[in-house]
């Protein structure tokens, strides 16, 4: 990926977090707060936005995977099992 293309993910995922702030879903952005990067400092290196995208994305998976109400921390659980199926169907075309 280039820089600005990381840079617009960073954004995205920060939007998501300052969602889930919002929603009073705080307390698992420690990892990335403790960064002091975002994505506005566009100054800072491409690899710098890179991990930052990398521990905000885990962040994010660990505050979903603690939301018991909707069941989204089975959501892994259920993608993996889905794609299961689908490859289990591709092979019974072939």
């Amino acid at each position: 990926m280039h820089k600005d293309e990381l840079i617009q993910l960073h954004t995205l995922m920060a939007q998501i977090k300052r969602h889930f702030e919002h929603m009073g879903i705080d307390e698992s952005f420690n990892g990335y707060d403790s960064l002091s990067i975002s994505p506005l400092h566009v100054h800072r290196s491409k690899a710098e936005h890179k991990h930052a995208i990398f521990v905000l994305g885990n962040n994010i998976a660990t505050a979903l995977s603690r939301d018991d109400i909707s069941g989204i921390g089975r959501t892994s659980e259920r993608m993996q099992e889905l794609a299961s199926r689908a490859s289990g169907r591709l092979a019974n075309t072939n």
